[in-house]
């Protein structure tokens, strides 16, 4: 036979031979990389929907609009956390530069014990005596207040006194340093990403406590002598916007605000961009119906500016609508002149045509200035060191009684240790509807599931059955059963849940034909978000160190703890084991890797049908998270507020000892 003959017949061999290994395990009918995202995307629309048609009945009267935000606020205040008794501020300023037409004084003060802010406070040198004032907020830089304020210079020769305040994250107030005071992260949002994790557990987040930081700040200006205490505003730009945003709704002493480069509205941003930083999100607003433009109205009817640039990666058509939103309260409220919007040829900042607007509106709500011609601010430039106000430069490395904001949390777990323990001792019926609210499933559905087959093989020595698990409602659930030769009515079934998902689990499985001979029935699954429907990475980004980062917060926005809807499915796949003819009656062990291991135990918890639990390579203690923020994958495993009723160990004693780690 002639070589070319031969190479033509081998051709046509490999051409019909279909490796082992390159068999798909796909169980589901169609194949859509962001299904999960458009799934979650539909509660958002539908939250968002519901507060639109609520606000549309309220902007036809006054009261109407006044009973609407004061709904608004009494919904946050049910989000935002518990909040401290107000102590001593133990202020100083601890040093003073000279500017054109201004000073800078350099501000330490004790937000809570231990907690050291830093600030900067330009006042005006111009032969008065008393200032209105106002905070800035800080946009989103290692260096916070820095040196670079040139906002707060232009506020302050136009008459008007301005406090920079280091949000945690920024300036001399990092907490993921080294020894040295060295970032141990790429920047700020980061960093407040990383932190807001464990401060979720503790049922707060990162806004919450920047708000508190801010608010204390105020509570400072409003001990001096030299600041007008009835005329005091607030604003910011980028993450100083979000902080502004958050803050009007509850510091009832500001007069009048702006918020730049911030303003759209979160289902626009949901949609286009996925979730901001962590800092820009308190869990659980959007099934509180709240709406950045709600957040921002709270302040009415006292004067709002919005800023916004054609090209800002913040949508504009989102600020737009939003702004229309404001404008039809304002109007109800009958005050339409104390809501502005400048839209300029700009991007991301707030750059010198946004400076001049804001000015102008400060002096006018302020000072009650529209005449006076605005005084161009000098080309001061400041070093770094000149602004700080700290000998090393980080308040957790300069003052020996500081506490990291680690500490505060851990101080607050160990508090409760007692009330976890007590959860415990609840038993499990009492302890179940926490559990549940928790997980955001406030009462299990029905067992209306239906398991459509997507696909069957005869193999050697086993059957292989695909299914697509439906509930109405959910995700359906994609799952491949094999089925041996050698299997008998005490068989066990096996679920594996493998982080990497099942396709890898299954190509490893087959591929080891012992395993197919000793009767177990296998399952491999999917849970959503994971597997067949897992989110494309360049939707998550990196800088978040979340490979769900989009998925796992608009979970948390919308009230439903992507954990939670994870076991939701393992309840659809229980539920599916008891329905099948090849399955019922047979007892129940799983095995769960990485992110699976927190859903295997809560699942465990909830049904008794699971016989038994082993976890590997997977978080074992919440507490993990606020001890060593600097770890991947957090969110997917957030419960909000979790912490005050019980870890993952406390839970696990109330499995009855079912759940056991393997490493």
């Amino acid at each position: 036979m002639e070589i070319k003959q031969l190479i033509k017949i081998l051709a046509i061999v490999c051409i019909g031979y279909t490796p082992l290994f390159a068999q798909t395990f796909n169980a589901l009918k169609w194949n859509q990389n962001t299904a999960y995202h458009s799934y979650l995307m539909r509660d958002v629309h539908q939250q968002f929907l519901d507060r639109k048609i609520d606000l549309g009945k309220v902007v036809t009267s006054k009261k109407a609009a006044q009973k609407y935000l004061s709904e608004c606020i009494q919904r946050y205040e049910s989000i935002i956390g518990e909040f401290p008794e107000r102590g001593e501020l133990n202020a100083r300023v601890v040093g003073t530069v000279k500017g054109t037409g201004y000073t800078i004084e350099k501000i330490v003060f004790q937000s809570l014990p231990g907690r050291y802010v830093t600030a900067n406070l330009y006042l005006p040198n111009n032969g008065k005596k008393i200032y209105p004032a106002s905070l800035e907020l800080c946009g989103h830089s290692f260096h916070g207040k820095g040196p670079d304020s040139d906002a707060a210079i232009f506020m302050a020769v136009n008459g008007i006194a301005v406090m920079v305040v280091d949000p945690f994250g920024q300036g001399e107030r990092l907490q993921l340093i080294d020894e040295s005071g060295k970032p141990l992260t790429r920047g700020a949002t980061t960093e407040h990403t990383l932190l807001n994790a464990g401060l979720n557990l503790v049922g707060t987040s990162l806004a919450a406590q920047e708000f508190w930081d801010n608010s204390r700040a105020l509570d400072y200006l409003m001990t001096r002598n030299d600041i007008d205490k009835e005329h005091i505003g607030v604003y910011g730009c980028s993450g100083g916007g979000t902080q502004t945003a958050y803050f009007l709704g509850m510091d009832k002493r500001v007069k009048v605000a702006a918020i730049c480069s911030f303003f759209s509205t979160r289902e626009r941003t949901l949609e286009l961009q996925g979730p901001s930083d962590g800092c820009q999100h308190i869990p659980y607003e959007g099934r509180e119906r709240l709406e950045v433009p709600d957040f921002a109205m709270m302040i009415a009817p006292k004067p709002l500016l919005i800023l916004s640039g054609k090209y800002d990666f913040v949508d504009l058509w989102g600020a737009q609508q939003g702004f229309k939103e404001l404008k039809s309260v304002y109007q109800a409220l009958g005050c339409a002149d104390r809501v502005d919007m400048l839209i300029v040829e700009t991007g991301h900042g707030l750059w010198p045509e946004k400076q001049q607007r804001l000015v102008r509106w400060f002096k006018q709500w302020l000072q009650d200035d529209t005449q006076s011609k605005i005084i161009p601010a000098p080309k001061d430039k400041w070093t770094l060191e000149q602004t700080l106000c700290t000998i090393k430069g980080q308040v957790n490395i300069s003052y020996s009684d500081a506490v990291s904001l680690m500490e505060e949390e851990l101080a607050l777990v160990d508090r409760w240790q007692k009330d976890r323990q007590d959860f415990v001792k609840k038993g499990h019926r009492l302890a179940e509807e926490k559990v549940l609210q928790l997980l955001g499933l406030n009462k299990l559905l029905p067992k209306n599931i239906r398991a459509e087959l997507s696909g069957h093989e005869s193999l050697r020595e086993y059957e292989q059955y695909k299914f697509q698990l439906i509930r109405d409602g959910e995700m359906p659930v994609p799952c491949v059963v094999l089925v041996p030769e050698t299997v008998t009515s005490d068989s066990p079934i096996e679920i594996h849940l493998c982080a990497e998902g099942k396709e890898r689990f299954l190509s490893e499985y087959t591929n080891y034909s012992a395993a197919l001979t000793d009767g177990k029935i296998i399952i491999a699954v999917d849970f959503r978000g994971l597997g067949e429907t897992a989110d494309p990475a360049l939707y998550s980004d990196a800088k978040y160190w979340n490979f769900e980062y989009r998925n796992a917060m608009t979970s948390m926005h919308i009230g439903r703890p992507i954990m939670g809807q994870r076991v939701m499915d393992f309840l659809t796949l229980l539920d599916f084991c008891s329905e099948n003819e090849m399955l019922k009656e047979h007892t129940i062990k799983v095995y769960a890797s990485g992110v699976y291991g927190p859903v295997a135990i809560h699942a465990a918890f909830l049904d008794k049908r699971i016989s038994e639990v082993s976890i590997s390579r997977s978080l074992k203690s919440w507490r993990s998270y606020i001890e060593n923020p600097l770890q991947r994958d957090m969110y997917s495993n957030v419960l909000y507020g979790v912490l005050r009723y019980y870890d993952l160990p406390d839970l696990i004693k109330l499995t009855s000892g079912s759940v056991k780690y393997a490493d």
